[in-house]
């Protein structure tokens, strides 16, 4: 871990650190300690950065009730992909005309469904997708989504999804032969990309095929969806979201008023606002280095580290209350009885003992979706902060 991005962590998180102890104290560990304030922050953030843009959460990233309602309380949107999804937002009472629906690839009977809750806008990436949409209501429109590899990023979700821009006309012809309206396009250019120059490139190809396919086949692109992805510091500094707006206001420069602007976050609104509080369980030497045993691990909330190879900062509590401390390469293992739960090797500690609490903040975004009950073993409880 970046020893300036620890020492930064450490000054923020100080004045957390008795109330931590006094959950932790309240409730058992592991626990999750959700602050919902902190989604409204990073919405602010974002709205800052990417001026004029509708936010649509993912609402993949975290689910949580309280979360949603944050983020539609502060004029946020939503981005589903599954009916379970659209139901839960129903349940809630949450603003579905807000909604746009992005999972590429769909059931017929899932687009209806999410139809009838109040989804308008869907999106696809093959014929075969355009197809499921002939005949049916008159008020839908598609956004074509577009594939911009990007091997830099932890997950490049081009790989699995969108048509290459050689075949986007192609795919917009087969939207308007199915008699189904044409909105415009969306890309998203991978997950965590130590880079924001992707978004760059990918505009820039969009913008060009707007233009290729108004002089081609008459018709406009009104909408302009840039995907989420936007990169979040764990251990390391990543871009800040200002770079990225800034790679939008050169691009598009005086056309962004030309279009219907969207963004889909997931992280980077949530990634900050949950912190694991977990204890040392257990302490053994092995080959030479000390193990330290976590109530939770790599099938629980540290499953990011399993699924996506995002690893959180990882302290300990003592480490909040003195500076001083001096730190030793360990490994941190997790509680279940396999050999790949090991959440960190070689990663600097403080000297800890049984019983000791261990924090990491950073965990709101695909730890507690991702997880297990694998080993009987039951989800990190959340609490709020």
């Amino acid at each position: 871990m970046n020893p300036r991005r620890r020492s930064r962590l450490r000054e923020d998180l100080r004045v957390n650190a008795a109330r931590w102890a006094q959950l932790a104290a309240t409730h058992g560990t592991p626990l999750l300690v959700l602050e919902p304030h902190l989604v409204a922050r990073r919405l602010r953030q974002l709205q800052t950065a990417l001026t004029g843009f509708e936010v649509h959460y993912a609402v993949k990233a975290l689910p949580h009730p309280v979360v949603l309602s944050t983020i539609a309380i502060c004029g946020g949107g939503f981005d589903v992909a599954t009916r379970g999804e659209v139901d839960l937002l129903g349940r809630l009472g949450l603003p579905m005309h807000r909604s746009i629906h992005t999972n590429p690839i769909k059931k017929p009977a899932d687009i209806d469904h999410a139809h009838a809750a109040g989804v308008r806008t869907f999106v696809v990436e093959n014929a075969a997708e355009v197809q499921k949409f002939r005949g049916r209501p008159s008020d839908i429109e598609l956004l074509v989504r577009l594939a911009f590899r990007n091997p830099t990023a932890k997950s490049d979700l081009s790989s699995k999804f969108g048509v290459v821009p050689a075949e986007a006309e192609l795919l917009v012809k087969h939207v308007l032969a199915a008699g189904v309206r044409f909105a415009g396009f969306s890309f998203h250019v991978g997950s965590q990309s130590s880079s924001v120059e992707p978004y760059r490139r990918a505009l820039q190809h969009t913008l060009g095929l707007v233009d290729h396919v108004q002089d081609t086949l008459g018709v406009p692109a009104r909408v302009i969806d840039i995907g989420g992805g936007f990169p979040v510091s764990y251990r390391e500094d990543e871009p800040p979201i200002g770079a990225v707006g800034a790679i939008v206001d050169e691009v598009l420069g005086p056309r962004r008023e030309e279009f219907t602007l969207l963004c889909e976050p997931g992280r980077f609104l949530v990634a900050d606002c949950m912190t694991l509080l977990s204890s040392v369980v257990g302490t053994a030497e092995r080959d030479g280095q000390v193990w330290h045993y976590l109530d939770d691990g790599l099938y629980g909330s540290y499953s990011n580290v399993m699924t996506e190879d995002v690893h959180p900062p990882i302290l300990a509590l003592e480490e909040l209350r003195r500076t001083d401390a001096a730190l030793d390469a360990v490994t941190l293992a997790g509680p279940t009885c396999d050999s790949a739960d090991v959440i960190a090797r070689n990663y600097p500690m403080p000297a800890l003992g049984i019983g000791d609490l261990v924090v990491s903040p950073m965990m709101g975004a695909y730890t507690t979706v991702t997880a297990s009950r694998f080993n009987g073993i039951e989800p990190t409880p959340i609490v709020m902060g």
